[in-house]
């Protein structure tokens, strides 16, 4: 698509056109622009005034900037993405970034700067433990989960939500990267040389195979909420109330993969990312911050399920929606959340676009964590028949890591 590209140059002009914008930070006085999108999409902008005040602007290219023009992709995704923003900070604004304009024409979406807060995956990786942070998570996946879905929204309504929520072309990098090619590779996955045989194993395993095939068909056709679709440490910002660490607050962002999806999903996503952490610390045999990581896995579900239980006192429809109804969900999300946790924790060991939780590692820690992850990811997928408890996917994933750990 032909439009305009924003540029450090560019913006205070910009800005000067949007009345939304201009009254939020004087273009006339900006003294600092700095491009900081370094994920995968879009170029992103933090813009400061001679006054202190501050925004964000986010423009979605019309290709994956991880790869470049060469992998086309819809901009349209920004009004997805500041659609879903406004639909989430509409159940709890504490939780997520305040919407101040979105510009259909650019692709633009103006937003409240997170500047003091920080990435969750780095602060992990530093050590840092930011409480309450995986609790606030859980709380926020179940308010959308119940706010999105018909226990929530009047039926006609969430049906016509639902249709405006379709995200075609982001739910295909999903169904490719996490599902797929982990075990039908088109040339886009890379391991270490000592883990190639690792990769393979994982690819050929028939029983994973299957399993992935079933998560997939769920990530497909269970249109349960208008879930944040990648949500991940990656995808959250944090700040600790007194100091580097400590009791926080938090922020979900980059929700430009939501769509209506299964519930289990996002909940999956946070486990894996714990649990990719847990590996780190492990292989660097820091394990009171292993353990810390892998705890984050039952308080997010123990903050999830609280917060809907709560929520499901106040349904719609109550007349056949009873209270062995709220069991069965919380008994299937609980399982789901197994299941698509295994698929992102080993995409992101194989597959396009990994985490430095584990690529930082030096190589010869890296391979024992590597290998350990892809051996619990099966493990979890065959295990989730059994136990879902999350004291058990703990104990699971503490005694493999721990297992196939190497240095």
């Amino acid at each position: 698509m032909d439009y305009e590209f924003l540029s450090a140059e560019t913006v205070a002009s910009y800005i000067r056109s949007k009345p939304e914008l201009a009254s939020r930070i004087n273009p006339d006085k900006i003294t600092d622009v700095n491009e900081v999108g370094d994920g995968n999409l879009n170029l992103v902008f933090i813009v400061t005034d001679t006054d202190g005040k501050s925004i964000v602007l986010k423009q979605a290219l019309p290709y994956v900037r991880l790869v470049g023009p060469d992998w086309p992709m819809t901009p349209f995704r920004a009004e997805r993405e500041a659609e879903a923003l406004r639909i989430h900070g509409g159940f709890n604004q504490e939780l997520v970034p305040e919407i101040f304009i979105y510009d259909p024409e650019r692709f633009v979406i103006g937003m409240e700067n997170l500047s003091e807060y920080r990435v969750w995956r780095g602060a992990m990786i530093e050590g840092l433990k930011h409480d309450g942070v995986a609790s606030q998570m859980g709380e926020y996946v179940a308010q959308v989960a119940f706010g999105t879905s018909v226990l929530g929204m009047d039926a006609e309504e969430q049906k016509q939500l639902m249709a405006k929520s379709i995200n075609p072309e982001l739910c295909k990098i999903t169904e490719d990267l996490v599902f797929t090619e982990p075990h039908d590779d088109i040339g886009r996955n890379a391991v270490l040389p000592e883990n190639e045989n690792d990769a393979q194993e994982h690819a050929n395993d028939a029983s994973m195979i299957h399993a992935m095939g079933e998560a997939k068909w769920k990530f497909m056709t269970s249109a349960e909420a208008l879930i944040h679709g990648d949500l991940h440490t990656g995808s959250v910002m944090v700040m600790a109330k007194n100091g580097d660490e400590g009791e926080s607050l938090s922020k979900a962002f980059d929700s430009e993969f939501a769509f209506y999806g299964p519930v289990g999903f996002d909940l999956g996503a946070l486990w894996a990312n714990y649990t990719l952490n847990a590996s780190r610390g492990i292989a660097l045999g820091n394990e009171d911050h292993a353990n810390w990581s892998l705890s984050l896995i039952d308080e997010t579900w123990q903050g999830f399920e609280k917060t809907f239980r709560k929520l499901y006192e106040s349904r719609i429809d109550s007349r056949v929606w009873k209270a062995e109804m709220l069991e069965d969900r919380l008994n299937q999300w609980k399982a789901d959340a197994w299941l698509f946790a295994a698929a992102k924790m080993s995409r992101r060991i194989v597959g396009l676009a990994k985490v430095a939780d584990v690529e930082q590692l030096e190589p010869n820690l890296r391979e024992g964590a590597a290998r350990g992850i892809l051996n619990l990811a099966r493990s979890l997928a065959k295990e989730r028949h059994n136990s879902t408890s999350t004291e058990h996917f703990v104990k699971l994933a503490g005694d493999t890591l721990h297992h196939f750990k190497t240095g």
